[in-house]
């Protein structure tokens, strides 16, 4: 990839269309984690071309605002979660299993009933059509292996650290196909791990760098602590960051617009690029280039510019359309005005 000093990004996803999605439905519960069809405004014969559309739609408002590593918006998916999680041979999910979420609250999850199986690539088509659609650096996601986990009701293993290698495995044959495509920048979304620090520690690490094995960067992991519109009253520091430094992986995304966060936290990740979180996407009020800059400058001070990388606190699927395109707008602007300077 070449890539401009301070490179641009999203976390992942961009807001869907009012005609492709009913946001009453989608803003009504949290991420599914099981399906939930119902938010699809468009009958089922026509939805896969209705998707299409949408994505290039959201291509297009990626290119036109400057970004210079583009994702497919997770246009297809009805949460950052759900569209692989749900792919894999061993889970059922009729009926579901039920787990509290990071809030506390019941959340339906899929039940691992037998050997956890990637038989099929599951984003391999969203991939090939992301590269196709734009000659930009591109970067596509899956969840990681021990949010899986962590979102699974195991009737099978009878052992966490077993289901969340199981998963690493489907998820690295997942890897190795996106990258087959084209891709150049393969991102696990691993929110949990924040979430259940011990246990991450005592097998997610693991997890995470059996998903990695023989896969070729450039690689990201995102934690974040929520989505906005869900997680309120974030904690100003990461509960597991630090320990991050020495895996496999190449990037590391944290938020910390929203949550104010500490970022003397950035002088742990020694071996890492980071993509620090420049937008707060709890805020209905887009960011001026000035005040991104401003964040651009303060995370500096604790981390090279050759390995900041600017991009949102979380993904933007729930945020208005244009408030998510202007917050997309100033974070690029801002990142031009500091890379101007340096």
């Amino acid at each position: 990839m070449a890539l401009p000093l301070l490179p641009t990004t999203l976390v992942g996803s961009y807001p869907q269309p009012d005609w492709l999605v009913d946001r009453d439905v989608l803003l009504g519960h949290g991420p599914p984690r099981v399906r939930m069809t119902q938010v699809w405004r468009v009958a089922a014969p026509y939805l896969e071309a209705a998707q299409d559309d949408a994505t290039v739609l959201a291509i297009r408002d990626m290119e036109r605002a400057g970004l210079d590593i583009l994702t497919d918006g997770e246009i297809r998916r009805e949460s950052y979660f759900n569209r692989f999680a749900t792919a894999l041979d061993g889970l059922a999910l009729d009926p579901p299993g039920v787990m509290p979420s990071r809030s506390g609250k019941p959340t339906l999850v899929p039940r691992v009933v037998g050997p956890i199986r990637r038989t099929r690539p599951v984003e391999l088509r969203d991939a090939q059509f992301l590269r196709a659609n734009t000659d930009r650096a591109t970067k596509i996601t899956l969840p990681g292996p021990f949010t899986m986990t962590v979102l699974a009701q195991d009737e099978h293993y009878g052992d966490e650290r077993k289901v969340a290698l199981a998963y690493a495995d489907a998820v690295r044959d997942e890897l190795k196909d996106l990258k087959s495509a084209g891709i150049d920048v393969l991102q696990l979304d691993e929110p949990y791990m924040q979430a259940n620090p011990e246990k991450a520690r005592a097998f997610g690490l693991e997890a995470l760098d059996r998903a990695l094995d023989g896969v070729p960067g450039p690689t990201a992991l995102h934690l974040c602590m929520g989505y906005a519109y869900v997680s309120k009253n974030k904690p100003s520091g990461y509960l597991f960051l630090r320990e991050l430094d020495l895996s496999r992986i190449g990037q590391i995304s944290i938020e910390a617009a929203e949550p104010k966060l500490d970022l003397k936290v950035l002088e742990d990740l020694t071996h890492k690029s980071v993509m620090v979180g420049m937008l707060d996407l709890a805020d209905p009020e887009i960011e001026t280039p000035e005040t991104v800059a401003t964040r651009i400058e303060a995370a500096l001070k604790h981390l090279p510019a050759e390995r900041l990388i600017v991009a949102p606190d979380c993904g933007l699927k729930y945020l208005p359309r244009a408030v998510a395109f202007g917050k997309m707008q100033a974070m690029v602007e801002g990142a031009r005005r500091v890379r101007a300077k340096l």
